[in-house]
């Protein structure tokens, strides 16, 4: 890990030797250590996996572990000795995050309000321009029905408040169902994403929770616009006395009118039941009854076409005005139809697939797509996968983990029912089953490839988009370095499409989690990136360097140094960690930022000076004296605020020192 280490104070060391020494005799006997390491595995693995050191199966691994803690193959050390080879295994000490948290914390402190203001908008500032344009739509057609109605002097005498009141709901709602149907297109999605300033200022990999809002609002105002009809406008339009304003309205032909009358007619009748269906279909989309039965909430999401169709038909009578609602609604609904009735028919045609179960809890399924299917993947995309085995109607989205040609693969981790049932269909033995797919939509981190120079922050499963970047990097890479000695190789490259990824040099790839769990449905995948470096390592151009960080705290003294002990402990026959199965370095603890950026760009400084000295190799080849970072960060917005002040900073340093380095900070959202 960058940065300065603390390692373990004497106290900490005193109570860890405490922890051991069971018999308080003043020596650390080898089954003292077997007994605590077998204690702290139940805490660390409760269900041990096959890589794991205190797995039955590694007992031999275990055994070397544990004489190489204590240094000699005597069966037992004096605590003083003991204590001097702790302090040799350089340990961090359980203050180190803490102060870490605090460092982060002072840091943002430290920020002036313009910096933290300039910062948040670095994060959050698009969303919040685009729900702003969405609000600025809404209100503007309110406001403009809300004038038009007040001031229109033949409306209110005939109608009262309700019509009013209606009218303006009405306004509101034209931009309002526009907005909710176009969330569910992932055709509109992916084409937004093609655009890196388009994608940011309206990204639609929070479309979920972006419907989920304008439903409500939908929702809210529908049912305020049916209330100023019921309650006012009808029960005003009605009365006897004012028949005669009520023809000037809507014609001779129409009086006298009665309350019935409003209620039967075409606006009247298509209003109510696409209000009635509005209601029934947020019923079945609430969490309890998805969580009870996804097919129910699925199904029951197909109320939107006869709502839709019934909220064309509510304005086409066209009583108080022309009717424009149902032109509101065709574009998006249109869209949405063509998508839904490609993925129904989709499921006709289902491709075999192989399911492979990993550890336990995550399931690779891998396939091939035909080829006559049209497959324009882009490396970070996602698919809906059906898998008629356990439901025909159900569709999920995943992100590809893997794609080479068109032989693709997803991981799933079992995280509800669907999930589950497939989970389930694989410990039992299950190989192969037909899946249908869906896609490819979306486009993630789409100016990943404008740098030679990236650095990805990400948490949790929401990096999934960059393990296909990763892969589809170095699968190219690997193309090009494994080229390179052959003529006809050469030749039927030349043929081929140029690969994307040619200037690309350094990727750094910080991966935080929360447990080390978390870690093992994407080990194999990260494995195969960092074998595949080191096969092309002395012929590569490409530099991967992947940092893993495990930030649940340990209070447990004990755990937390054998977790780091059993990290560190690697030999030839079994190079993986014994404790996450990851090739590559874990860390337990945050990632210092500051830190890391700073040796980034000590690093990048190194660049430029070398090209300087290069000189001539350069040429035609970019600019000499200039290097452009891409910061891009998936996570809490709070580690994002201070990324996006971090890249600031170094630019501005860079420019004072004399030195073009940018640091281009982006905020990814995946959906």
């Amino acid at each position: 890990m960058a940065g300065h280490q603390e390692y373990l104070t004497d106290d900490e060391i005193n109570r860890f030797i405490d922890d051991l020494d069971a018999d308080n005799d003043s020596n650390i006997a080898y089954k003292e250590l077997e007994q605590k390491l077998n204690e702290v595995g139940k805490q660390l693995a409760p269900k041990p996996k096959r890589h794991h050191i205190y797995h039955d199966k590694e007992e031999q691994g275990k055994g070397e572990f544990l004489r190489t803690l204590i240094g000699t193959n005597e069966s037992s050390i004096p605590r003083a000795k003991f204590a001097e080879c702790v302090r040799s295994w350089e340990i961090p000490s359980l203050e180190q995050d803490r102060k870490e948290a605090q460092d982060e914390d002072e840091y943002v402190k430290s920020m002036s309000t313009w910096r933290k203001l300039r910062a948040y908008w670095a994060v959050e500032g698009p969303q919040i321009a685009f729900m702003a344009l969405v609000v600025g739509f809404m209100l503007a057609f309110g406001i403009w029905q809300l004038v038009k109605y007040l001031t229109y002097e033949q409306y209110r005498p005939a109608f009262g408040w309700g019509v009013v009141l209606s009218k303006t709901c009405a306004g509101v709602l034209y931009p309002t169902f526009f907005f909710l149907i176009l969330s569910m297109s992932r055709w509109v999605s992916t084409l937004l994403r093609r655009n890196y300033i388009i994608s940011r200022f309206i990204n639609w990999d929070l479309s979920q929770s972006f419907h989920i809002k304008m439903s409500i609002v939908a929702l809210v105002f529908a049912t305020i616009h049916a209330i100023g009809h019921l309650t006012g406008s009808f029960v005003f339009g009605s009365k006897p006395g004012r028949q005669q304003n009520v023809a000037a309205v809507l014609g001779q032909d129409a009086v006298p009118r009665y309350y019935i009358d409003y209620v039967r007619s075409v606006p009247g009748w298509t209003g109510l039941t696409a209000l009635g269906c509005f209601y029934l279909l947020a019923i079945l989309s609430m969490p309890q009854v998805r969580k009870w039965s996804y097919e129910v909430f699925q199904l029951g999401h197909l109320l939107m076409f006869p709502i839709i169709g019934l909220m064309c038909a509510h304005g086409t009578a066209g009583l108080l005005q022309w009717p424009m609602f149902g032109y509101w609604l065709a574009f998006p609904t249109l869209l949405v139809i063509f998508e839904r009735l490609q993925r129904f028919a989709l499921g006709f045609f289902p491709i075999v697939a192989d399911l492979e179960l990993l550890d336990g809890e995550t399931v690779a399924i891998t396939t091939r797509i035909p080829k006559y299917r049209f497959w324009p993947y882009k490396a970070g995309q996602y698919v809906f996968v059906q898998v008629p085995k356990l439901s025909f109607f159900q569709w999920h989205p995943f992100t590809v983990s893997t794609c080479t040609g068109k032989s693709m693969q997803v991981h799933i981790k079992a995280d509800g029912d669907w999930t589950n049932a497939l989970r389930d269909l694989a410990k039992n033995g299950t190989k192969n089953v037909k899946i249908g797919i869906d896609g490819p939509f979306g486009a993630p981190a789409q100016r990943f490839y404008d740098f030679e120079y990236s650095m990805v922050f990400g948490a949790g499963i929401g990096v999934t988009p960059f393990s296909g970047i990763l892969t589809d990097l170095q699968e190219h890479e690997l193309e090009r370095s494994d080229s390179s000695g052959s003529e006809s190789q050469s030749r039927e490259n030349m043929t081929a499409q140029p690969s994307p990824y040619e200037g690309h040099k350094r990727v750094d790839f910080h991966w935080m989690v929360r447990d080390k769990n978390d870690l093992l449905w994407f080990s194999d995948l990260l494995n195969e990136v960092t074998r595949s470096s080191e096969k092309t390592e002395s012929r590569s151009n490409l530099d991967i360097r992947i940092q893993t960080y495990v930030t649940q705290k340990r209070k447990e003294i004990s755990t937390h140094v054998f977790r780091w002990l059993i990290e560190k402990y690697r030999t030839p026959e079994h190079p993986q960690s014994y404790l996450t199965g990851l090739l590559n370095p874990t860390h337990f603890g945050r990632p210092e930022l500051g830190s890391i950026m700073e040796e980034h760009y000590e690093d990048m400084c190194k660049v430029l000076a070398e090209r300087a000295k290069e000189g001539e190799k350069w040429v035609g080849k970019g600019k000499v004296d200039e290097v452009k970072v891409g910061i891009f960060f998936c996570g809490p917005p709070v580690i994002g605020v201070q990324l996006a002040d971090r890249c600031r900073a170094l630019t501005a340093r860079g420019r004072a020192e004399g030195r073009k380095v940018e640091y281009h900070f982006m905020m990814e959202v995946f959906g």
